[in-house]
């Protein structure tokens, strides 16, 4: 009896990130360069959106928000990561352990919907656009966010009591950098039939669901913009979807695998490496690819780039 108590209690130990590199130190300061890149690029861009009156329609508005969550999940897994190689050690309590798989489970699931209910968002404005902002009007982007949010809520209740509740029979010993799921599944033993069944229709609903809507939003949205006359109109809606795009494949893509695929396929270095991709790198890459391949947040950078120099050139004639 106390031995099947200590299952559920003991510690577990992260391997981490660092494992297998042959020079552990220069990826570490490359993780946090890139987290702290991570952060300044999701605020600036938030800052940007909420400082920009341009900007304040619905489909900045739902990218402040992606960029919001993107600060929060990244700051669930690399903090840790980063304090464990300065510590030399790779604990994490199961109270720990259980918090972070609840919070990422969230924050990821939340971006999953947000991320398909924003290609619903440019198919209005192409395809529709002169019902857009009855379609998108203030409310309806206020549903889509709660939606979002509820989504991401209702898979991490459902995944974490079932994932934390297994029996971790086997070493507790993971051989990742966080609590993911599919890897704390590989340590439990006994009965998992009920648990991976589970797994499986919130992975349809996650990821399926909203790539179909992706996919079937974008498919309009080229035919539409195919048949466009205007040149210039043609190249604004390829350079705002074409954005849109690249985020999305890069995220479901790197997720597809993570949860979707069968476990013959995975091995433990290509598990830390796209989910290295998809967790750290890509709240990295969204607040870039937008900016760099949009018009409107390169301009309204200038914008207030330009508005802090007039107030600064103000300050230094009055003083």
């Amino acid at each position: 009896m106390d031995g099947d108590n200590k299952t559920f209690s003991s510690d577990f130990t992260l391997t981490g990130l660092f494992t297998h590199s042959k020079a552990p130190g220069f990826l570490f300061s490359i993780l946090c360069l890139i987290f702290f890149m991570a952060l300044m690029a999701n605020g600036f861009m938030i800052f940007l959106i909420c400082r920009d009156s341009r900007l304040h329609t619905p489909m900045y508005f739902l990218l402040s928000q992606l960029s919001f969550i993107d600060m929060l999940y990244v700051s669930t897994i690399v903090p840790k990561m980063l304090v464990d190689y300065l510590l030399g050690k790779g604990t994490i309590s199961f109270m720990a352990c259980t918090a972070q798989h609840f919070l990422y489970m969230g924050f990821v699931g939340a971006e999953f919907f947000l991320l398909g209910l924003m290609a619903y968002d440019r198919y209005v404005a192409i395809c529709s656009p002169l019902t857009y902002t009855i379609l998108m009007s203030p409310r309806v982007c206020w549903v889509i966010l709660a939606s979002s949010w509820f989504g991401g809520a209702l898979d991490s209740f459902i995944l974490t009591p079932i994932t934390m509740s297994l029996p971790f029979c086997a070493s507790h010993k993971i051989n990742h950098f966080f609590c993911e799921a599919p890897t704390m599944l590989r340590l439990a033993c006994g009965d998992k039939v009920i648990y991976e069944m589970v797994m499986y229709i919130c992975c349809v609903i996650m990821l399926l669901i909203p790539f179909s809507v992706v996919t079937a939003s974008y498919t309009q949205i080229l035919i539409t913009v195919h048949q466009m006359k205007s040149i210039e109109g043609k190249k604004k809606a390829f350079a705002t979807c074409s954005s849109h795009m690249i985020v999305v494949t890069l995220f479901y893509g790197a997720a597809l695998y993570t949860y979707m695929l069968p476990q013959s396929y995975h091995t433990p270095i290509k598990d830390k490496i796209f989910s290295a991709f998809y967790t750290i790198l890509t709240p990295l890459l969204n607040p870039l690819i937008y900016s760099l391949r949009n018009r409107d947040v390169s301009e309204a950078f200038k914008r207030v780039l330009a508005s802090c120099r007039g107030a600064s050139g103000v300050t230094r004639e009055e003083f």
